[in-house]
């Protein structure tokens, strides 16, 4: 009786056709008599050493997975059942396979319907690869948070893992390192966890589909130059974002690579990315192997990767190079031969004639066979093949409307690049001029004017209207108009006052006043302000009282929260607690909205205690990069949890055309301490981008203790 894993052996040694191969595994699955978790084990097993095409290894693996759910609804998904089942013969085929060849120690394999660590429901096998499977995952902690996209992917890796430990440890060190690639243009992985004997990896969960399939499309010839460009750049500055931190990918290829139904383009499984040049690391880097992972695709190696030489950002070179080379002419540089083999038949690709001379040199370059003569970086690459030479976000849309995409899930190892945001974050239109907040977040304003033509402020009624408990003032009418007083005027004026932040509008010919001020003396420091101005113009008050031991946040970031306002950028933040108000226990959740230019998100909370504890970026959300006008929800998995101390406490939002930092700051630390570093930086990016490019919006929130 032939095993599994020989029959496996039988089809690739050509003896049995394709047809015939599936045609005996449903046969035998057919019976109801076989162990499928077994199957599977010895699938993977296989897979390792004599690993069977993509496309193959999906077929069987539906196969089984389909056997297992039979066996699973007809009570018995727990079993494990020993098989010596003998089919009968037929002249083209062994004599039979059975599931015992390997034992794992009767331990079931889990699969569609099961739940990890009791909190992530598997729900859709999307994609199966060398390291391992990838399903559609239902996180139910998200779920009960009523986050408005509760669904995660899950890669459970491969069960050869069980029996190579220092291979394991290596690959978790590994993803942990991977972790810290946040770029718009890179999935991230989420975590690395363990149930029981099992291993897998949390991730981002995408609509869209791989680069692959695009390429594999019947009649599928080529992609103009035009609309290829933005997916090789959006390619190549994930690379070279890699590179840049000291990470080769190892394993890119367009399988690797995702395009979402937005136009969107991501990298993925970074998680098997081996470091170069990081001496301080040197132990966790050598243990580890791709090509002993089935970490290397060989019609996308590098000849070096054969050679099993040290890695090189130039091994990406390559492999971007033959994927571009597909792009744009429908089939491989090398007709799908590894480097090793197409170097020895003296292999050149041919010309793609809607390259110009430096595009063609450019491409011809990074496919060389020898790192000494290939492209030396990726943004080399970009640059010779025109990529900063065209605007990238309109074509992008374009370039998704051009491949097609379609709703399928991210085979992936968060957000657009900014996993820290995803959470539920979607693009928004463009605000209107009128920014509304609720009650629990940040101040209602009505843009103004820019100072510069900004209108005449004319005498108008009365009305004070101060969160600070001062009550409304009884209108007044004024019998004439007075001197007019000009808005910039005005914002001079308000900018003066100490512990403040405030903006001033006008509608309906009457002024209005809106934003933050310290309790108690706020608002009679505004009036003054007014009255100190010509003609003294009163005015609409709508202005939220900051306590004091807010003052110093508030007037840091005052400038730019005035910036935001007038320049109607419409950068937000609010919470979901009714009225700012949270109870010990109670999980912080924000909703965010950024500017509408690329940006770089900040999110600190201000605590009673005189620290501030870093929410993004952070060890938990790494990824702060944001597209413009985007919306996006940040804590909805229960991140973070309201304790003590309690009190009124500040959540600051700030937006950044640059990163704040080159690093990441520690997880919490003195208030005054990281206010005078931002500040520094914040003058540096001013300097280099204008006051206009950095926006801040800030919510203060008031915790107590739980009662119960």
């Amino acid at each position: 009786m032939m095993s599994f894993a020989r029959l496996i052996h039988t089809f690739q040694s050509g003896t049995l056709s394709q047809d015939a191969f599936f045609s005996e595994i449903d046969r035998v699955l057919a019976t109801g008599q076989v162990d499928c978790a077994r199957l599977r084990e010895v699938l993977d097993q296989t897979q390792t050493t004599q690993p069977l095409s993509d496309d193959i290894y999906a077929e069987v693996l539906k196969r089984i997975e389909r056997c297992h759910d039979r066996t699973a609804s007809a009570g018995d998904a727990t079993r494990i059942h020993e098989s010596t089942l003998r089919p009968e013969a037929r002249p083209d085929i062994p004599s039979g396979f059975s599931s015992d060849a390997m034992s794992v120690g009767g331990e079931r394999v889990k699969g569609i319907g099961d739940t990890l660590n009791g909190r992530f429901v598997l729900e859709e096998c999307l994609g199966v690869g060398g390291m391992g499977t990838v399903y559609k995952a239902l996180d139910l902690r998200k779920l009960e948070a009523s986050d408005r996209k509760p669904h995660i992917a899950i890669k459970v890796l491969n069960v050869q893992f069980r029996g190579q430990p220092t291979s394991l440890i290596a690959l978790q060190r590994e993803a942990r390192k991977a972790q810290t690639l946040a770029h718009r243009n890179i999935v991230t992985v989420y975590d690395f966890d363990r149930d029981g004997p099992l291993v897998y990896l949390t991730m981002e969960y995408l609509s869209g589909q791989p680069l692959s399939k695009v390429l594999r499309a019947p009649g599928f010839a080529g992609m103009p130059l035009e609309s290829a460009l933005p997916i090789i750049a959006g390619m190549g500055h994930a690379l070279a974002y890699a590179h840049e931190r000291g990470f080769v990918h190892c394993d890119f290829k367009p399988a690797n690579v995702f395009l979402t139904d937005r136009g969107e383009v991501k990298v993925i499984d970074f998680g098997i990315a081996r470091a170069f040049q990081r001496r301080d690391e040197d132990p966790d880097v050598t243990v580890f192997d791709p090509a002993s992972l089935g970490g290397i695709t060989p019609a996308y190696a590098s000849p070096e990767m054969f050679e099993h030489l040290e890695p090189d950002p130039r091994d990406d070179v390559y492999a971007l190079a033959c994927v571009t080379y597909e792009l744009l002419t429908g089939h491989h540089p090398f007709n799908r031969l590894s480097a090793t083999q197409a170097r020895h038949d003296h292999l050149r690709p041919e010309r793609h004639p809607g390259l110009d001379r430096t595009q063609w040199r450019t491409l011809s370059a990074a496919l060389s066979f020898d790192r000494a003569t290939r492209t030396p970086s990726v943004n080399l690459f970009l640059e010779g093949m025109g990529v900063f030479k065209r605007p990238e976000r309109a074509s992008a849309a374009r370039a998704g409307a051009a491949v097609g995409v379609c709703t399928v899930a991210a085979a992936a190892v968060l957000w657009y690049g900014y996993q820290a945001l995803s959470r539920g974050g979607e693009r928004r239109p463009v605000a209107d001029p009128v920014v509304h907040a609720s009650a629990g977040g940040g101040s209602d304003a009505t843009a103004s004017a820019a100072a510069g033509s900004a209108p005449a402020v004319a005498p108008a009624a009365v009305a004070v209207s101060a969160a600070a408990g001062e009550p409304p003032s009884a209108p007044a009418q004024v019998p004439a108009p007075a001197p007019t007083i000009s808005l910039a005027a005005v914002m001079a004026a308000l900018a003066r006052i100490p512990c403040s932040a405030l903006d001033a509008s006008v509608q309906d010919h009457v002024l209005q006043v809106r934003g933050y001020a310290e309790a108690g003396v706020g608002i009679g420091r505004v009036r003054s302000a007014l009255s100190g101005l010509a003609g003294g113009p009163a005015a609409n008050l709508d202005v939220h009282p900051v306590d004091a031991h807010n003052c110093e946040v508030v007037s840091a970031l005052a400038p730019y929260w005035r910036s935001n306002r007038s320049a109607s950028h419409a950068a937000s933040i609010r919470t979901r607690a009714p009225d700012a108000q949270l109870t010990e226990g109670n999980p912080l959740v924000i909703d965010i909205t950024t500017p509408g230019y690329d940006s770089y998100v900040n999110v600190d909370y201000y605590v009673l205690n005189g620290s501030v504890v870093h929410l993004v970026p952070s060890s938990r959300e790494r990824d702060n990069q944001a597209p413009p006008n985007y919306s996006a929800t940040i804590g909805s998995m229960g991140e973070w949890v309201i304790g003590k101390p309690f009190g009124t406490e500040m959540i600051a939002l700030l937006v950044t055309p640059a990163p704040l930092f080159d690093g990441m700051r520690p997880p919490s630390e003195p208030r005054a301490a990281y206010l005078a570093a931002i500040d520094r930086q914040l003058k540096q990016l001013e300097a280099k981008y204008g006051e206009g490019r950095i926006a801040a919006d800030f919510i203060q929130i008031t915790t107590h203790a739980n009662s119960n």
